[in-house]
């Protein structure tokens, strides 16, 4: 894997690229909320900055490498934070170090991280750690993973604790267009990845398998704003015949009446961007929770996909051959669609033509993970990777569903086919979206 110069070379590249991003990111926030809490069942955005260096520190350096720590105390308050089901099952917070303090230690760990990227043998066959590069691999991603993570605790932040960029500007102009649905036909699809046949993937990715799809007729574009607000106008919210009874009985405890990035504004609403709030885009994708686009499939008699459905539509072909994206073989680009890092924001569906699938279904990958009807659960013939053992393991409970695809904020590297994303059902703050299916 990283036995000349150029795989090597392409590492150090994504890390240094990576860990720009995160400083970036980190940089938006003002002293005043770095010990702010803003979704109750994340942890505080000091937590964050310290546990990407930490989790690569641990991972990399001292369990794969061998080498000594840096701060021994840190790197047991950020090794891992598991976000609980239930604010009540939150326990007892961590006295949390100074901002001056995270700062140096992320300082001294890219030090520390990038030397070993540069200078140590990363792969090696048969290691437990480092067959394949796996640690360096696993440390790389895992921050890739938690931008996105920082981007949706970000949007709950109020402005006046975020800096906004220079030349920030949503783009709300668009029309909704009129909706299209796309036949696909029967055929196998072809899920997951073997190891070595990409640079790198986790353990649910793994090991590849075939599942015969039936035919059916998916959404050509994701369900817009515009769409969910008929749902809405029409009582959607209140009907109980439409919603799973753990879902009504989320939707009535927390007295949930629209969408989270909804703002009433008078009789209409507001869309809040990452950073201030604008007229409710009608032609965005609607960013809802797996639960309300559940019920909203139900009011018109449709059903989400499964994950199986998911990957014939985006990665299958009329003439049989699948492609390893839905628009074909090309590197993941800015034409092909609304991720990477490149807006804090959805656009208009459909704004990506170049990314649409052979049968012609756009924005599979970008402008919002869409959820699937399928229970994120282990390929047969899982195996816990062993520089992350319990990234996907813990979740195997029934109480997470698969996410496929990609949202504004995911980076490119993680653009795979094989990539499965999870969350549970009544949680609303990621980037989601979705789109109904029939058979």
């Amino acid at each position: 894997m990283l036995t000349d110069a150029s795989r090597r070379a392409s590492l150090v590249d994504r890390f240094d690229q990576t860990r720009r991003r995160t400083a970036a990111l980190f940089d938006l926030v003002t002293d005043e909320a770095y010990y702010a809490r803003p979704i109750s069942l994340r942890n505080p955005i000091v937590f964050y900055e310290g546990h990407i260096s930490a989790f690569a520190v641990n991972t990399l350096l001292k369990r794969a490498l061998g080498q000594p720590g840096i701060d021994p105390e840190l790197e047991v308050i950020f090794a891992r934070g598991i976000d609980p089901e239930t604010e009540s099952a939150r326990g007892t917070e961590a006295a949390w170090p100074s901002r001056q303090r995270v700062r140096e230690y992320v300082a001294e760990a890219d030090r520390r991280l990038r030397d070993a990227l540069d200078r140590d043998d990363l792969d090696r066959p048969g290691h437990l750690l480092l067959d394949g590069a796996e640690a360096a691999f696993t440390a790389v991603e895992h921050e890739d993973l938690h931008q996105e993570t920082l981007h949706y605790i970000w949007h709950r932040l109020p402005d006046s604790q975020k800096r906004t960029p220079a030349g920030y500007r949503p783009e709300v102009s668009g029309t909704a267009p009129s909706r299209v649905r796309v036949d696909v036909d029967a055929g196998t699809a072809r899920l997951g990845a073997a190891r070595g046949e990409i640079a790198f993937g986790w353990d649910n990715e793994m090991p590849p398998h075939e599942v015969f799809v039936p035919a059916f007729a998916i959404d050509a574009h994701d369900v817009t704003n515009a769409e969910f607000l008929d749902f809405v106008n029409d009582g959607g919210y209140r009907r109980e015949a439409l919603w799973t009874p753990d879902a009504w009985e989320w939707r009535n405890a927390h007295q949930i009446e629209h969408p989270l990035f909804w703002e009433r504004d008078g009789d209409g609403f507001r869309w809040r961007a990452m950073f201030g709030t604008v007229p409710l885009p009608e032609a965005w994708p609607v960013y809802v929770s797996h639960a309300e686009a559940e019920a909203f499939l139900t009011w018109r008699g449709e059903r989400l996909p499964t994950e199986a459905e998911f990957h014939r539509a985006a990665y299958g072909a009329p003439h049989g051959v699948e492609r390893a994206f839905p628009w074909g073989d090309a590197e993941p680009g800015p034409e092909h669609g609304n991720f990477g890092n490149r807006r804090f924001d959805p656009v208009a569906v459909g704004s990506f033509p170049a990314g649409a699938s052979a049968w012609g279904v756009h924005d599979l990958i970008g402008n919002g993970w869409k959820w699937t009807a399928t229970p994120f659960e282990p390929y047969p013939g899982f195996r816990a990777m062993a520089s992350y053992p319990e990234y996907s393991a813990d979740f195997f409970d029934g109480c997470h569903f698969v996410m496929k695809g990609a949202s504004p904020a995911t980076p490119t590297p993680t653009i795979r086919r094989s990539f499965r994303n999870w969350f549970r059902p009544h949680y609303p703050y990621v980037y989601a979206t979705f789109r109904g299916v029939r058979r």
